[in-house]
């Protein structure tokens, strides 16, 4: 089974060379140090540390004020599933992506 970045599941049309120029690339399609976290594409499975996402038509902010919000994503969710004791926890991640 093909792990999906975020931009597919929701077909967003944000990623690189995707139809919605209007709303330029997703951070997640270009946040190169989460790159194969989850089985992803950049960050495209673990976007919900990544500020500037969008969720229901509007950009998020930064995790500690988006992640609730993420927690209850279907995405999010599905990710969480398919990785069960894989998944990587969010801590771990925002270090990551600080380059700690």
């Amino acid at each position: 089974m093909k792990k999906l970045n975020c931009w597919e599941y929701k077909k967003s049309g944000r990623e690189p060379g995707g139809n919605r120029k209007d709303l330029g690339i997703c951070p997640s399609a270009i946040t190169t140090r989460l790159n194969g976290i989850h089985g992803g594409t950049n960050a495209g499975r673990a976007c919900w540390v990544v500020a500037g996402t969008m969720c229901g038509g509007s950009v998020q902010g930064v995790f500690a004020r988006k992640y609730e919000t993420c927690e209850q994503c279907d995405f999010y969710k599905t990710v969480v599933e398919e990785e069960g004791a894989q998944y990587v926890l969010s801590m771990f991640l925002l270090k990551k992506l600080k380059g700690e």
